[in-house]
């Protein structure tokens, strides 16, 4: 079980760090101005593989209760609005402000799964989320290229973010529904929602996409489309594995990978208070994954002591 979990939570780092960079080079180098079309691109390539296995008789779909199918429904309007928010956002700014503000996301993780599931979290947690958003505060006001409408957009998508690792949990733990079933009933309306989108917003934008476009941007879109369902089944198996919130906590790891690459590929530049930004979101991280640990050694010696 554990190497099981080793694996699945490696796959999901390697796929989060090459995504992001992906879809910033395709918006970048390309000058791809439909962030809604790649975003229902992604669903549909869920769709595919799911039949495709169904096709092989890999599995088969369960029969859902109404109160599931619900939950399901709005999980997708969730996902859509937080990949549609987070690719707008993306149009926008750099990579690196990008993870800065991802990085919240287990703040909102953490108050979410609160109010709404009445989740107790241990105090050091409530604690760690303070060098967290500080470290990412710290970045977003030291990033050179600062974005108002795009920093809006990436708000947005991280507050979703939570929301919907809130209702995967709920889904995959309650509702008893594996990962790969899982993805293809999202999939299903959220392909439905964001193609009708793209179709109203960006129409305009699709016919202004060069005729004679070098064959390497399709390239490039077919494997964000495969690292899409790749990232979106390990994310499921990772929150299966561990939680919802610690999925986002694990999530700033791709962070670091996040801003080598954007320092590499598109040239952006982090500032002094950047990295300290860097430097305290990483030791929230560290607080957050040790809190039992330094709990109990703080209680030993508490005890000790009298």
């Amino acid at each position: 079980m554990a190497c099981a979990a080793a694996v699945v939570v490696f796959t999901w780092l390697i796929t989060g760090i090459t995504i992001s960079s992906l879809n910033k080079w395709i918006f970048a180098e390309y000058k791809f101005r439909c962030p809604l079309l790649l975003s229902s691109l992604h669903m549909l390539a869920a769709i595919l593989l799911r039949l495709a296995l169904l096709k092989l008789k890999a599995g088969k779909d369960g029969t859902l209760t109404a109160k599931a199918r619900s939950r399901v429904f709005l999980l997708s309007l969730s996902f859509c609005a937080s990949i549609a928010f987070g690719n707008l956002g993306l149009n926008d700014v750099q990579l690196s402000l990008a993870q800065m503000v991802y990085s919240t996301t287990p703040l909102f993780t953490l108050a979410l799964s609160k109010a709404l599931l009445g989740t107790q979290h241990h105090t050091l947690k409530y604690i760690a989320m303070v060098p967290i958003c500080a470290g990412a505060s710290l970045s977003m006001i030291g990033e050179a290229q600062f974005h108002r409408s795009g920093c809006i957009f990436l708000l947005l998508s991280t507050f979703l973010r939570g929301l919907k690792s809130i209702q995967q949990s709920t889904l995959l733990k309650e509702e008893r529904i594996n990962s790969v079933t899982l993805l293809y009933l999202m999939s299903l309306p959220s392909f439905c929602i964001l193609f009708t989108a793209a179709l109203v917003l960006e129409n305009r934008a699709v016919w202004e996409i060069p005729y004679q476009q070098d064959n390497t941007l399709w390239l490039f879109i077919l494997l964000s489309c495969v690292g899409s369902v790749l990232y979106n089944l390990a994310s499921f198996w990772v929150i299966a594995f561990t939680s919802a919130v610690t999925i986002h906590v694990l999530g700033n790891l791709t962070m670091v990978g996040n801003l080598v690459l954007s320092q590499i590929l598109f040239g952006s530049h982090l500032t002094g208070l950047s990295y300290v930004g860097i430097a305290l979101t990483l030791m929230g991280m560290l607080l957050y994954h040790n809190c039992e640990l330094i709990a109990g050694s703080l209680s030993s010696r508490t005890a000790k002591s009298k």
